[in-house]
């Protein structure tokens, strides 16, 4: 199991201080030393608990799992690894951000640490997760501190100077047009009449009359909103059966062959799916085309933005790596 990136893998707490994005850095070692009953690492003299590094170790594991994601035993040393070179690549932009004298306002301290408390329900609440978490709340506080201090470090020394010319922009857009494809799409209405599949036939029966009722309503030429509203039981029934744009693949297949059959103001017949019997209007169509450079010009600049801090993030780690004394004990 890889990582996805250095900011992310120590896991709750950094997680939740909003850093930079950046990917992996280099192979820069570390010197292993002699193992040591508390110490995982020291950066420059200061140590990194292994309490520490066990308990981030332990809350992206836990969040794997709630992610439906198992972590093989096999890979645990490896993550457990990854997740060190976080924390000491954490540590060296701490100690970088002290030497270049950023300060951290306690009211910004605050207002982190708020914003944080605001995700739970009750104070109570909040308690009891950071002591699931194994953390105070002083803890917090102290590592929010880092953390904006860091984030200032990299605004300053990094980010400030990350640009991205229109030229840039165009070479990726001409290189990846592939991306830009649009699909055909259909915007359309409908009603439906649920009935599971597994019903009896005397409520398969109930739900047909129904929709029936309502087709005979439409063949008179009644507004398809307004016979929306009176019979649908679907939740677009508040929109008169509207629903947004789709591209195949997004309904299941009965409705969507339907509705990409019909042209514009067409009504289908009674359509079965899983759900029920629909009536389907097509209000809309867009055929297949491909986004203009115009079009996506903000979106990629923003993404080779990224790309280029993250790169550049990995850079200035790996400077301060290569003038910093890094001991490992695991």
């Amino acid at each position: 199991m890889k990582t996805q990136n250095r900011w992310c893998i120590a896991a709750t707490l950094l997680a939740m201080i909003l850093l930079v994005a950046a990917g992996p850095a280099g192979a820069q070692k570390a010197t292993p030393e002699k193992t040591s009953p508390d110490k995982a690492a020291t950066v420059n003299g200061t140590v990194i608990p292994k309490q520490t590094l066990e308990r981030e170790v332990r809350l992206f594991t836990d969040r794997m799992v709630r992610q439906g994601q198992q972590v093989p035993d096999v890979q645990v040393p490896v993550l457990r690894n990854e997740i060190l070179d976080s924390l000491i690549d954490q540590e060296l932009l701490y100690q970088d951000s002290q030497k270049e004298h950023m300060q951290v306002e306690k009211k910004a301290v605050d207002d982190k640490y708020d914003e944080i408390k605001k995700r739970f329900k009750t104070e109570q609440e909040f308690k009891d997760a950071i002591a699931k978490m194994g953390v105070t709340e002083a803890e917090i506080r102290s590592q929010l501190k880092k953390g904006l201090a860091i984030d200032e470090l990299l605004k300053a020394k990094v980010v400030k100077d990350v640009q991205v010319t229109e030229a840039e922009a165009k070479k990726y857009y001409d290189a990846h047009t592939d991306q830009f494809k649009q699909a055909e799409q259909v915007k359309a209405s409908h009603i439906l009449v649920k009935v599971a599949p597994d019903a009896s036939d005397e409520k398969k029966a109930e739900a047909k009359k129904k929709i029936e009722e309502a087709q005979e309503k439409l063949k008179g030429g009644e507004d398809f909103a307004a016979v929306a509203s009176e019979y649908s039981e679907g939740p677009s029934k508040s929109q008169g059966g509207e629903l947004p744009y789709f591209e195949r693949g997004q309904m299941v297949k009965p409705f969507e062959d339907a509705a990409f059959a019909l042209e514009v103001g067409q009504l289908s017949g009674i359509v079965e799916t899983q759900f029920g019997y629909h009536i389907i209007k097509v209000e809309e169509k867009k055929p297949e085309t491909t986004l203009s450079f115009n079009d996506e010009k903000d979106k990629i600049e923003q993404f080779l933005k990224k790309q280029k801090t993250r790169d550049k993030i990995e850079a200035y780690v790996e400077g301060l790596r290569k003038n910093a004394k890094i001991d490992k004990f695991i």
